[in-house]
């Protein structure tokens, strides 16, 4: 219906046969992997549209996606972009501007500065005024890339230099804003859809409140808080906005709320979000396909009243990161085994990978979307997507963007066996130890009967157990010939040892591994380019003073001293790659 349009869809660099090179007709590589040179580079992604003929492009979700230049090139080559117009991407692409805009449209919006930040020291001031705490954030871009949360001077100061670097580095625009940060809200954004004749549409909302540094985890809708009128509100204000901009295609309205569902404009992506599945399980509509309409010059096919909320969808990130610390830093590897689970009806999985693929430092750590799979070879966040859904203040909806530190305040653990939980993982193991040796007799020889001893240190296949009394799932991850052996249960991977008499008699005799005086030295708790480093050999240094800066997956991380010393060596320097682990400062 909308024509024969040769579509660029710009997802994922092209340079090696990936899930999407093996789906597209044709493909061209737009460079090497820092994004630099490749996502951002409007020459080489120019080039590209020349070579392929293309007569639109559609930007996907994230680098050129809300660039108002790249949108001009297109035009001036006569190429259709599948997206707004350059003066809606400009209005709303900046927070302030937007802002502005959102008051004029009498569009409910948070207290704040309205105007770019010069400096930390005037970032302080403005603070102060404000009153803390203060949420710092870049002005282009978003995905919670370049923002941060501010408490105090210092904070605001180690804030704006962070912020202003991701966003730089992220967007090519370092400019900040600050504003009052609402303590504990809901994170609930309006899906809007509009045309080229002026008519706009609010498609519902999508709760995305599981948070971890501002980037959303599980998404969900409609929101179980909102009611009628409320969501009739935000729907009304966000369709308010798009029309003060002219706004074509779909869009996000993005609001905080609070606890008496008062509710804020946050920013507006001018670009199909992450998240739109959910939108399309509830409402029946292709979102993709609408914007391909709107771009071609159609009419909305649908009116407000025709748009249905049909049932309740959730959307769950999974994460090449490790949840165990800091509810998710970055992981990297090869994918040794990936399935996805799509035989299971009422389950949707969006994903660029596939079993072999390789996981980078030089992009966002999202690998899929999915409600459950299997996935090994990185280390992953499903453990803790799991324990999200299931955690009784998700199902009853009593959520904020609060709700990870809430609810795990010592950091994310992993899921806390009950005593029966305890025995079924303990009998899962000594059946796989028992299976082994039944299958060793084939080929050694009978042997005797041994006597099993079981430990559960820390209170790859999948194995279905039928017991007299219960029955469960768990995955054997690993296992090794000194009985140790790594079960998933119930999301989480456990460490079992199984030992003979014998064996278990002997191993109280193994000198015990002294640990690593981790107050003396620094390591890299993550793979990724040394940013910074701010010390060197006989520099003394403070509990807490900043040594250097990694960033992984374009997000900067400040590493810390942990104790009042003298350097004693430094083993990296500013633009270096480091792997996890890897030793970075030796204090004295």
């Amino acid at each position: 219906e909308p024509g024969v349009w040769l579509i660029v869809i710009l997802l994922v660099r092209v340079c090696f046969p990936q899930v999407h090179v093996k789906m597209a007709d044709e493909a061209v590589c737009v460079g090497p992997a820092p994004t630099s040179q490749s996502y951002l580079n409007m020459d080489a992604i120019m080039e590209a549209i020349r070579q392929t003929g293309a007569q639109a492009v559609h930007p996907g979700y994230g680098f050129l996606s809300e660039n108002k230049e790249f949108a001009r090139r297109l035009a001036t080559e006569g190429v259709t972009f599948i997206g707004p117009d350059t003066d809606a991407i400009q209005a709303m692409g900046d927070k302030i501007e937007s802002k502005l805009i959102a008051k004029a449209a009498k569009v409910n919006t948070i207290p704040g500065f309205d105007g770019v930040v010069k400096d930390a020291e005037e970032a302080v001031k403005i603070a102060q005024q404000i009153g803390y705490p203060v949420m710092i954030k870049a002005s282009a871009g978003g995905g919670g890339k370049g923002m941060r949360i501010a408490w105090n001077e210092e904070e605001t100061r180690e804030g704006f230099r962070f912020s202003s670097q991701e966003a730089a580095s992220s967007f090519g625009d370092d400019r900040l804003l600050i504003e009052k940060y609402i303590d504990n809200p809901r994170h609930i954004e309006i899906q809007v859809l509009a045309d080229k004749h002026g008519n706009a549409l609010w498609l519902n909302e999508r709760e995305c409140s599981i948070q971890r540094r501002n980037q959303k985890v599980v998404e969900e809708a409609p929101s179980t808080f909102l009611d009628p009128v409320t969501r009739r509100a935000m729907g009304e204000q966000a369709v308010s906005l798009a029309k003060a901009v002219q706004y074509s295609s779909a869009g996000t309205v993005e609001f905080l709320v609070d606890s008496k569902k008062n509710f804020y404009f946050l920013e507006m992506n001018t670009r199909l979000q992450v998240e739109h599945p959910i939108t399309e399980c509830i409402t029946g509509l292709d979102l993709v396909q609408q914007m391909i309409r709107v771009a071609k010059g159609y009419k909305l096919q649908h009116k407000q009243e025709d748009i249905p909320i049909n049932g309740w969808a959730v959307e769950s990130r999974v994460y090449a990161e490790d949840p165990y610390k800091s509810f998710g830093l970055p992981s990297i590897g090869r994918l040794s085994q990936y399935e996805e689970p799509v035989n299971l009806a009422g389950v949707r999985v969006d994903s660029g990978i596939q079993e072999g693929s390789d996981i980078s430092i030089y992009y966002d750590p999202m690998i899929s979307k999915v409600s459950s799979n299997i996935l090994l070879g990185v280390t992953h966040n499903i453990p803790l997507l799991r324990e999200i859904i299931v955690h009784p203040r998700f199902i009853s909806g009593d959520i904020s963007t609060n709700f990870l530190p809430e609810v795990y305040p010592e950091g994310f653990k992993g899921h806390l066996l009950s005593t029966g939980e305890q025995r079924e993982l303990l009998a899962a193991a000594a059946a796989l130890y028992v299976a082994a040796q039944l299958r060793s007799q084939k080929f050694l020889g009978p042997q005797r009967s041994t006597v099993l001893y079981i430990s559960l240190p820390h209170f790859t296949s999948l194995v279905f157990c039928n017991w007299l009394v219960c029955c469960f799932w768990f995955q054997c991850l690993s296992r090794n010939s000194a009985g140790e052996i790594a079960l998933q249960y119930l999301g989480t991977s456990f460490k079992v040892r199984v030992l003979s008499k014998l064996a278990a008699s002997l191993s109280k005799h193994m000198p015990e591994k002294i640990p690593e005086d981790t107050s003396s030295i620094l390591r890299s708790p993550m793979p990724g380019t040394v940013v910074a480093v701010s010390v060197k050999p006989g520099d003394t240094v403070a509990e807490g003073q900043e040594i250097c800066v990694i960033e992984a997956m374009k997000m900067q991380n400040s590493m810390t001293a942990a104790k009042t010393a003298k350097v004693k060596s430094v083993h990296c320097k500013a633009g270096e790659t480091v792997g996890e682990g890897d030793l970075l400062v030796e204090l004295e």
